[in-house]
């Protein structure tokens, strides 16, 4: 697809299984858009408001569409789960960039040196697009993690192409035949395929790649692109703790913490791991989220709001760490009424009281129903738990002890945090998201996103004097009169 309409007959999709023709389909398709680019040239603030809106008018037109095909492709996965996560909240971020696009592309001034400024010379910082942007994107979110790197790739003037993950076949497909249809000149561009086309996309040589997704893959692509030089975006994940202070109440942290570790069954990059509580609090903890559970999901293994495991590789996975957690005698806590049903891919959740450090499931990131819950004496001990592993995605304190939460901020590391709560500082959508280390590379949302998809230009427009001749700084070299020069600044 390319960005006139003249050259939009082949624009068919990318979906050959012979991968050597994907990978000519994807570069052909690559080249035309960076032509266009290139023709183009540096896009309005109009026209980038204009392409936004059509994202706008994608998700709100066909909002029911997408949420029925999310459904079919996870085997169960409530219609408002979608409509909230997948739809509402990426508009907000679309026309949050709309508002104030003017504002983020604006140049910025800055000093020449002096006394270049007295005489006319003048520095500007101008953010341009970098062209055309690769998007990657994951199975656990499949439509919010294409439009919100998406929204700050076209709000920065690029073009896009986008490869959806192959666990959401009804989805991804779907998403190729919608963004066709609002884009047809080629802005935006869906392929689909599976693991060759994912790592023959992330060779090609785009102008800055995006990638969210685990940890090994992310490191494929980033080796990847780096052939291309490709500069990298690396959303990834990790094993978020939440602590709980003294401070706290037990019972409100346990409420907010099942609350969120139950979006979308813990197949969220920011979702809880494993839990800090006070060692005297445990079982008050473990008796709360109980209660929780039950109270917002009374049934589980038909319970349209639950959502299920989405596919059978990601269950038998699940299902594993259950297995060696029981079968080495950790103390598991299934939260439903109802027993794990053999093939039912909506598995209660499953809290896990502190278990062996051997089991895998405290070595791997569990995205999915299960929780650990480890009891502690001293914060202190928790903040050297923490810094002893790899830096997470997401860090959550709860508490009213002001020192303590800044013990604790100081003295550990993350890609983000949110304080008595969990999971809600990626829903501001004016504060940047990315992790950090292991967790990832980068990061977007906001002006940082429309940040990390440009190009800061330094421009610098000399004065009409010459002021090197002036002063004498041109060969050949007069001594006395350089030290006279630079005698104001070469001084400690």
């Amino acid at each position: 697809m390319t960005g006139s309409s003249s050259s939009a007959a082949g624009t068919g999709p990318v979906t050959d299984n012979n991968t050597a023709a994907d990978t000519a389909g994807m570069e052909a398709i690559l080249e035309r858009m960076r032509a266009d680019q290139v023709a183009q040239g540096v896009p309005s603030a109009e026209v980038r408001i204009a392409r936004l809106q059509k994202v706008v008018d994608l998700l709100v037109d066909h909002q029911d569409a997408l949420a029925t095909a999310l459904d079919e492709d996870y085997g169960g996965r409530s219609q408002y789960l979608t409509i909230m996560s997948e739809v509402m909240q990426p508009i907000a971020h679309l026309k949050d960039a709309q508002k104030n696009l003017h504002k983020w592309m604006k140049t910025e001034k800055r000093k020449p040196p002096f006394p270049m400024g007295l005489f006319g010379a003048r520095a500007q910082v101008r953010y341009q697009p970098k062209g055309v942007v690769g998007i990657m994107s994951p199975w656990n979110y499949p439509i919010a993690m294409v439009v919100n790197p998406l929204c700050n790739a076209l709000a920065a003037g690029n073009r896009a192409m986008v490869k959806p993950s192959e666990f959401n076949p009804r989805t991804a497909a779907l998403m190729e035949s919608l963004f066709h249809e609002y884009f047809p000149d080629g802005e935006v561009v869906v392929v689909n395929g599976g693991p060759e086309v994912g790592a023959a996309f992330a060779a090609l040589p785009l102008n800055h790649l995006f990638f969210t997704g685990a940890g090994g893959i992310g490191s494929k692509v980033m080796e990847a692109a780096g052939r291309n030089l490709t500069p990298v975006t690396l959303e990834l994940g990790g094993k978020s703790p939440v602590i709980i202070g003294r401070s706290a109440s037990v019972a409100g942290a346990a409420m907010k913490i099942i609350t969120g570790k139950c979006m979308n069954s813990g197949q969220a990059c920011v979702s809880p791991d494993y839990v800090f509580v006070p060692q005297e609090h445990v079982e008050e903890f473990i008796k709360v989220c109980r209660a929780t559970f039950l109270s917002q999901y009374p049934s589980v293994l038909k319970n349209r709001d639950y959502t299920a495991v989405v596919n059978e590789r990601h269950y038998t996975r699940i299902m594993g760490y259950l297995r060696e957690a029981e079968a080495l005698g950790a103390r598991l806590e299934n939260l439903s009424a109802e027993p794990v049903i053999e093939g039912n891919r909506r598995i209660p959740l499953h809290l896990v009281i502190n278990p062996d450090e051997s089991l895998r499931l405290m070595q791997e990131e569990i995205f999915g129903p299960m929780m650990i819950v480890k009891g502690y004496g001293e914060v202190i001990d928790v903040i050297h738990y923490i810094n002893a592993r790899p830096t997470p995605l997401a860090l959550y304190y709860f508490g009213s002890d002001e020192a303590e939460k800044e013990t604790v901020l100081n003295h550990t590391l993350s890609g983000g945090v949110s304080v008595n709560e969990v999971m809600l500082h990626t829903a501001c959508v004016d504060m940047p998201f990315g992790g950090v280390g292991a967790s990832g590379v980068g990061n977007y949302h906001g002006r940082e996103g429309f940040k990390t998809f440009s190009h800061a230009r330094s421009i610098f427009t000399d004065g009409k004097v010459n002021l090197a001749k002036l002063a004498g700084t041109l060969p050949p070299y007069r001594p006395e009169k350089l030290k006279k020069v630079f005698a104001g600044q070469i001084k400690k």
